[in-house]
């Protein structure tokens, strides 16, 4: 996205009508702010994995031109899918963000990171290594369902995703 970040509820005041045909939608408020870009947006990569971190590490591993990585890990709490290394990669390839709906470790190494991530928890147990998932497939979270290629707004006020790209 060019210029200034666009602040969430600015975006919402702006989109009434997208808000109202279910276009524009709020992801419900669950997720943790981790890292220093506490504001940031992009087009969306779906991803869905099961305690199981060896996708998200492939995909973080490439150029990401800006876009946001969205993966649903089933909100399992039983371990961490993305950790320190893979968010350093991720910053050093150029993606904006990435949403996890699980949890992360090494807090601190990623809140060192110029990027932004949200996460349902932190959790030092590390995650299995098979390579099982789904990748660009649309995924159900925090009350919404998501799309890749869909756009992705997050600030301190919250998650919105739309269909299109958004400006106020």
């Amino acid at each position: 996205m060019a210029g200034l970040p666009l602040a969430t509820a600015e975006l919402c005041d702006a989109n009434a009508h997208l808000i109202k045909d279910g276009g524009l939608r709020a992801l419900q408020p669950i997720f943790q702010i981790y890292g220093r870009r506490q504001v940031f947006s992009g087009q969306i990569v779906t991803l869905k994995v099961f305690e199981d971190n060896v996708l998200v590490r492939d995909f973080l591993e490439e150029k990401g031109n800006g876009r946001v990585l969205v993966v649903d890990g089933g909100a399992s709490l039983r371990c961490a899918i993305l950790g320190g290394n893979p968010v350093q990669q991720a910053q050093n390839n150029g993606w904006a963000g990435i949403v996890i709906n699980g949890c992360i470790r090494d807090v601190d190494e990623i809140n060192g990171c110029d990027i932004g991530v949200r996460a349902l928890a932190s959790h030092p147990m590390k995650a299995n290594k098979k390579g099982i998932g789904e990748r660009f497939v649309p995924v159900c979270m925090a009350g919404t369902r998501i799309c890749n290629g869909e756009w992705l707004y997050a600030d301190t006020d919250g998650i919105l995703v739309s269909p299109t790209e958004l400006s106020t």
